[in-house]
């Protein structure tokens, strides 16, 4: 990710996702098993807004689905400010309407929005590969997000970058343990998450500005005055004095440059 972030639309075929997350194999039928169906854990599109903020600022959010059958996600959506736009039963408008109308949607916004450089597709599905041909056409990054079970290799393989749903959370950073008072842990957590985020997006340089930066658009509420800092400087240098992080001075801006993890 370059230091200059990225604006993001984002386009869910939430009904794919959704029970794509009740794990299917490839060939769309459940896997046959002598042991009692476990139940499926919900979709959860929070962990999955928080991972893509980690490449830019979200600037659209929309979900396309027969919203009748997924009632118990209506109210989770709109607090996640996502757009919710109704596709009927199948029945009434034939198959592919979701898909349809979501491709035309991305579309028209790819023309009508210079700004918004990265599209993201949340789909499984190999009938939204001519629509992410179409936006790498117009200049734009397509990033997809789908279950690993139930995503097809075509689409994942035209994609810029596919992030599967299985791998977001999953982590490297260092375990916080005893060394931090507990009113400060949720600051480091959310430190190291963001390094290793930023790492993961291959920034060559964290200056602590993105840092900072991209803590707020994973958590818009931050303020390291919370946490009992004069300055997220100041917070750096306790990460760094602690053991968790290296810490550069940069000899242009004589601001920080967090080289990574110590351990």
């Amino acid at each position: 990710m370059a230091e200059e972030a990225h604006s993001l639309a984002v386009f869910i075929d939430f009904e794919n996702v959704a029970l794509g997350a009740e794990r299917p194999n490839v060939n769309g039928r459940r896997r046959r098993t002598t042991a009692a169906p476990k139940k499926p854990e919900p979709l959860d599109m929070k962990r999955i807004l928080e991972r893509l903020v980690e490449k830019g600022k979200i600037v659209s959010k929309r979900a396309y689905a027969d919203w009748s059958r997924f009632g118990d996600y209506v109210g989770p959506m709109h607090e996640l400010g996502i757009e919710l736009t109704e596709i009927p039963v199948r029945g009434m408008t034939g198959k592919n309407s979701a898909d349809i109308r979501l491709a035309v949607d991305a579309m028209e916004l790819s023309h009508a929005k210079e700004h918004i450089d990265t599209f993201v597709i949340v789909s499984g599905d190999s009938d939204f590969t001519p629509l992410v041909s179409k936006l790498k056409e117009n200049g734009k990054i397509v990033v997809g997000v789908g279950m690993r079970d139930s995503t097809s290799d075509l689409l994942a393989a035209n994609c810029d970058e596919f992030i599967y749903y299985e791998d977001i959370g999953m982590t490297s950073s260092p375990s916080i343990g005893t060394t931090v008072p507990s009113k400060k842990k949720p600051a480091f957590q959310l430190l190291f998450e963001t390094i290793e985020a930023l790492q993961r997006e291959n920034v060559g340089a964290m200056h602590s500005s993105l840092v900072k930066d991209t803590m707020r658009r994973k958590q818009p509420q931050f303020s390291e005055s919370s946490y009992g800092y004069r300055s997220f400087s100041q917070m750096l240098e306790d990460a760094q004095q602690l053991g968790f992080i290296t810490l550069r001075t940069d000899t242009r801006s004589g601001t920080y440059v967090v080289e990574g993890f110590s351990r």
